[in-house]
Order: structure tokens, then sequence, then C-alpha cells
């Protein structure tokens, strides 16, 4: 499997993850029908099924994986200085807390699951004036997952991040 990795500084707006990468998982679901089973059967859970904001967010409080279902995608991911990825049904993308994420272009049929470590609660923060700097502390006191949303215990995501 083809895993990419990125890591984004803080540009001033979005503040993204200072240690964690970005990881996309190409090509990582056969079946993409499937993704929103497979997540929760991995403790990735609070789950859901629409598209990606058209609009700069990231959130504070718990990282998230996006598995795409249905169609593609240009994403920006790291912020306004971030960068454009190309996604399609099978792709994965789990974004660690702070980390920013928008819908530049999609499909019409694009969907995506998106879910989080042990069903956490998640916020939507848009790196505007006063969100500073209580994002980034709770962005530094979000846990390391326990597990890979798509491949469970041991999986890549316990060996790219660490604490």
């Amino acid at each position: 499997m083809d895993i990419q990795t990125f890591l984004f500084e803080d540009d001033g707006f979005i503040p993204n993850n200072p240690t964690l990468p970005v990881l996309l998982y190409r090509q990582a679901v056969q079946e993409p029908i499937s993704v929103e089973r497979i997540f929760n059967q991995n403790l990735w859970l609070n789950s859901w099924t629409n598209g990606i904001f058209s609009y700069h967010h990231y959130h504070s409080t718990t990282h998230e994986v996006l598995g795409v279902k249905e169609g593609f995608a240009t994403v920006k991911i790291g912020g306004k200085q971030g960068e454009e990825l190309q996604v399609h049904a099978g792709d994965i993308i789990v974004l660690p807390a702070g980390t920013g994420h928008m819908n530049v272009d999609s499909s019409a049929d694009f969907t995506v699951v998106g879910a989080y470590p042990n069903g956490m609660s998640y916020d939507v923060q848009r790196g505007i004036d006063g969100e500073r700097p209580d994002v980034l502390v709770a962005i530094k006191n979000v846990p390391i997952p326990i597990t890979d949303p798509l491949y469970g215990e041991g999986g890549p995501l316990t060996k790219y991040w660490k604490d």
C-alpha cells in the first residue's frame, strides 16, 4: 500500500500539528462502501457521511479520519499555504488535530466518511481571531490513538505517530 506523509507548520491562521504528520493511504479500501464499518471496527467512531466543507477548517479536540466513499476531489490540506491533494474512492486521509483541510473542487458524487478515535467529540475551528491560545493547548492535549483507523492495532498510524 502507498502511504504518503505530510507535515505542515503553523501558518498563523491554521495551527496544523507540529509533530504528527497527515497520512494519506492511497487506494487502501477495495470496497469503499465498507469504509465506515472498517473505521468503527477499529474504534474510530462518532462517524458521519457527507462531504468536506469548502472553507479552511480544523479540529482542535480530536484527530479525524476521512475515507473517500464515492467520487473524487481536490482537497487542500495544511491551510492557505498547504498542499492540494487529489483523492479518489478508496483513499483514506488521517488528519492529526489542528490540521487544516477544505474541499477545493469535487465530483458531484463525492462522499466521505469521517470518524474519530474512540468517538471523541469534534469542534470546528476556522483560523479566525480569538481561537488562540486555547486551541494550541487543546491540540497538544489530544491523545495519540491506540489503533489505526484502517488496520487496527499495529497499523501504520501506530508507527508514524508516536509521543
